[in-house]
């Protein structure tokens, strides 16, 4: 292994993170696919699930009956950034697959692409402009079932349930 040059700090320990991703305009899987190349710069693509269709969720406030359904899944990154670089890094792959977060008015409407950090191993986060675990991720099957393709036994630190348990529990409770 190649010397460390003087004066630069050790290279930080590769930690996992989980990110979720969500299309329902456009050509949803090319744009999936796309920013799965571009998460690259922010770390390893380690392993990713499956491609999921789902109905697009309604916000309350939200006059529509229905939207197109979502393509979603998950990807895991080793990487060496801080929570905060990787969010901002995937708002750039946002910008860049053509989403504008500054003209968005309401929740939960439709999107060329969607990219939440959920989880970065079992770090735990409560900011106004960053929370981990991602807070609704346990009531969102579209996020839980694609996670635990990836890391089943991740443990919630502070549901303390690993995604597999998340996931069993909140199919028990649908209708």
């Amino acid at each position: 292994m190649p010397a460390r040059p003087r004066g630069m700090p050790p290279t930080p320990a590769q930690q996992r993170a989980v990110v979720a991703l969500g299309a329902n305009l456009g050509e949803r899987r090319a744009t999936l696919e796309r920013a799965v190349t571009l998460m690259a710069a922010l770390g390893e693509v380690a392993a990713r699930s499956a491609w999921l269709e789902t109905p697009a969720l309604i916000h309350p406030d939200d006059p529509a009956e229905s939207y197109p359904e979502f393509l979603n899944g998950v990807v895991m990154l080793r990487t060496g950034l801080p929570p905060e670089e990787i969010l901002a890094g995937l708002h750039r792959i946002e910008a860049r697959l053509g989403r504008d977060r500054n003209t968005e008015t309401a929740r939960w409407r439709p999107r060329l692409i969607d990219l939440d950090l959920i989880a970065v191993e079992d770090l735990v986060l409560d900011r106004d402009d960053l929370r981990l675990p991602h807070p609704e991720m346990h009531k969102r099957e579209f996020v839980l079932a694609p996670f635990c393709e990836v890391w089943p036994d991740w443990r919630h630190p502070v549901l303390d349930r690993s995604a597999a348990e998340l996931l069993r529990e909140l199919r028990a409770a649908q209708p």
